[in-house]
């Protein structure tokens, strides 16, 4: 069974994305092919819960990913840090065999 799970930064950051709009289903995670590696993530927010998504639940929030893009996220952490005065969401995923230096496209 394909798992994506989330860390509570990460579920406490969509819980508040959520809240300041007002509305939405939860997280949208995509993948696209970009980058000097092969593949970048693509996060958005999903109002509705489209026929092709599977949806991961825990601490109180979603994850939905498209079927077609669980083979590369399959036993993803979705998890959410602060660097300095950067924050932003990280995807610890196991399936990773090479990131590009610059850390915005990877490849599987």
């Amino acid at each position: 069974m394909q798992n994506i799970t989330i860390s509570e930064a990460a579920a406490d950051q969509i819980q508040q994305v959520l809240k300041e709009r007002g509305s939405g289903l939860g997280l949208r995670v995509a993948v696209k092919p970009s980058g000097c590696s092969g593949f970048s993530y693509v996060l958005d927010i999903a109002d509705e819960l489209q026929e092709s998504d599977v949806a991961f639940e825990a601490r109180g929030v979603k994850v939905l990913v498209d079927r077609e893009a669980l083979e590369i996220l399959d036993g993803t952490e979705v998890d959410y840090v602060s660097e300095g005065l950067n924050r932003f969401f990280r995807f610890n995923n196991p399936n990773v065999t090479d990131e590009c230096g610059c850390g915005e496209s990877f490849n599987v």
